[in-house]
């Protein structure tokens, strides 16, 4: 299988990242998310930005994996600050309490430093969650996860689902590309030669079998299980259950730190969630 067909799936690697348990990987991303998405302090949320560059790093992740999802994640970035611009320009300036006017706009609006570094510390703080997301999707084995999940309390059946779902992913990407490539080899222009509007009625066509091909295999999955006598018991074994190690241990211990450290900056430091230059 080729580096196009493995894009939003499990790759398994040797590294530190791999090496953690599933749930340690998950609480993790839990608790550096929900610091960033507490603070507005640019100086931490840039701090865990450069954290989680590095650890993607050292789960040796290719760009070429992830270049689709970082494309999408740039555009919706982009729309999400020109529109919150639009909709709201004084935001900065009502948060802060100060207005530094650069240039007037429409309207009697204008442009203002307030509503510039409201909207750069947002967008880097929904971009600073990105990486740990991918970090999570790309280095946690479904399997390995829905056993940690079970381990902890969570009933195998949902633990189960959250395997499978995570397990759907590659099928659907493998699917779209089988479909695009047969429909391709019928005459049906998806190039960049195609003008846009006949592109996207063309992607339509290859949505609908898409869908079909989705429930088969709902319905295959369905069955099998029910064969093997899925959900008779109240418990469970797990072929790729993992006991929690000292690197999981460390991992959550940094984690733990780092929104710890974000909620004390905020109270003690910032007096806000807002960190304020303009005081």
């Amino acid at each position: 299988m080729n580096m196009k067909t493995r894009l939003f799936s499990y790759n398994s690697l040797d590294t530190p990242i791999h090496r953690l348990s599933g749930l340690t990987k998950l609480v993790c991303f839990l608790l550096l998310t929900f610091a960033v998405m507490f603070s507005y302090d640019i100086r931490v949320i840039l701090a865990v930005m450069v954290f989680s560059l590095v650890v993607l790093r050292l789960s040796r992740i290719k760009f070429s994996q992830i270049r689709l999802m970082v494309i999408y994640v740039l555009i919706f970035l982009v729309t999400n600050a020109v529109i919150s611009f639009f909709f709201s320009p004084e935001q900065g300036v009502t948060i802060y309490g100060t207005r530094h006017e650069i240039t007037g706009l429409y309207a009697g609006l204008s442009l203002t430093w307030e509503q510039i570094f409201y909207q750069v510390t947002k967008f880097f703080k929904y971009a600073s969650v990105i990486p740990f997301g991918i970090i999570f999707l790309l280095t946690t084995n479904p399997s390995e996860f829905a056993s940690s999940l079970n381990g902890i309390g969570v009933n195998y059946k949902a633990a189960f689902a959250v395997a499978l779902t995570l397990r759907y992913f590659p099928d659907v990407q493998r699917d779209y590309r089988d479909i695009s490539l047969a429909q391709q080899a019928r005459g049906l222009d998806l190039s960049h030669k195609a003008k846009f509007s006949d592109r996207f009625k063309n992607a339509l066509l290859i949505v609908i079998p898409l869908i079909f091909s989705s429930l088969d295999r709902i319905e295959l999955i369905s069955n099998a299980m029910d064969l093997r006598g899925f959900a008779k018991s109240k418990r469970r074994t797990w072929y790729t259950s993992k006991k929690l190690t000292k690197q999981d241990y460390t991992a959550l211990a940094i984690s733990a730190l780092i929104f710890i450290g974000t909620i004390l900056v905020s109270a003690f430091v910032n007096h806000s969630r807002f960190y304020n230059p303009f005081i």
